[in-house]
């Protein structure tokens, strides 16, 4: 094996062993605040306050819908952000070669675009229920499941949008590398790539559905 490839492979078991000591670190730091408070209300003798049932009913559901409403629309602009970088990255490097194919892989930009369009929109259709509600009716059973319901459907289309714009990245940078060394090959990539795409959409029907039957807050 050669010196410049020992290098190279030194510094990338140095790299993933940084990833790993600073993931290590995050969660060691976060169980130790969460044993620490555990202690805390134990010791002061308020240990029927670690509650979690007491906590999610005693929760505003403006605190549920809006972090929903964030975390869709926030996770679908990283998604597809993260897939324009690695696939503009791949396109422009590629097109450096065969500059033909910059423009016919633009595609590859548009699919990862229209995941955030995704998140925009249910963010939009879900910040509608967010009407005014009465100090007296704002813990009601209705109420609450809206909130719930606006929870989990923004992290199901955050998430999947997320996923999608990574799919679609990597798959949009190998079919502009393919495409600079062989143009047949572009547009079989380009189905996969399509199908890909389509996980984004079945997370924005996805979470349609589990908000359908939330009303607006009364």
């Amino acid at each position: 094996m050669s010196t410049a490839s020992t290098s190279s492979l030194s510094k990338t078991e140095s790299g993933l062993g940084f990833q790993l000591h600073v993931k290590a670190w995050i969660n060691a730091t976060i169980s130790i605040v969460i044993i620490g408070y555990i202690l805390y209300k134990l010791f002061k003798g308020n240990g029927e306050d670690i509650n979690i049932g007491k906590f999610l009913t005693r929760s505003s559901p403006y605190l549920w819908g809006s972090l929903g409403i964030t975390l869709c629309i926030g996770l679908s602009v990283v998604g597809a952000a993260w897939g324009i970088f690695i696939t503009g990255a791949s396109m422009l490097g590629a097109g450096v070669r065969a500059p033909r194919i910059t423009t016919k892989n633009l595609i590859s930009i548009i699919f990862c675009e229209v995941v955030a369009i995704y998140g925009l929109i249910i963010a939009i259709v879900f910040a509608s229920k967010m009407t005014v509600a009465t100090p007296e009716t704002m813990f009601s059973k209705n109420n609450l499941f809206t909130g719930y319901s606006l929870f989990w459907a923004g992290i199901t289309v955050g998430a999947s949008n997320l996923i999608c714009g990574v799919a679609v990245g990597i798959t949009g940078s190998t079919a502009a590398i393919s495409d600079a060394a062989d143009t047949s090959l572009f547009v079989k990539i380009l189905v996969v790539e399509i199908f890909g795409s389509i996980l984004g959409l079945l997370g924005l029907i996805t979470g349609l559905l589990m908000a359908a039957k939330a009303g607006e807050f009364e």
